[in-house]
């Protein structure tokens, strides 16, 4: 059993990310994400899945960067202003 390095959880199932050169070792998603996944500079928010990067900084979503600044940031680059992802 190896030792959670966020909540020092011994568990049976736990599993290593190799990141930058330095391995860490993590009992669930929830530990490795507060560890690992970078931070929105807006929010703060950890950022999950897919955000937007402006420079050295990452955003959550368009929304945020665009409240930072960031001129023209949209999450998805193909939707038309005003049309819903449903209406497509």
């Amino acid at each position: 059993m190896a030792r959670c390095d966020v909540c020092g959880n011994e568990y049976g199932r736990s599993f290593e990310v190799m990141m930058s050169g330095n391995t860490y070792t993590f009992d669930s998603f929830e530990c490795a994400i507060h560890r690992l996944a970078p931070v929105c500079a807006h929010c703060g928010c950890h950022i999950v899945g897919h955000g937007i990067e402006a420079g050295e900084l990452c955003y959550c979503c368009a929304h945020c960067a665009r409240q930072a600044g960031v001129k023209g940031a949209v999450d998805h680059p193909n939707q038309q202003a005003g049309v819903s992802h449903a209406a497509r």
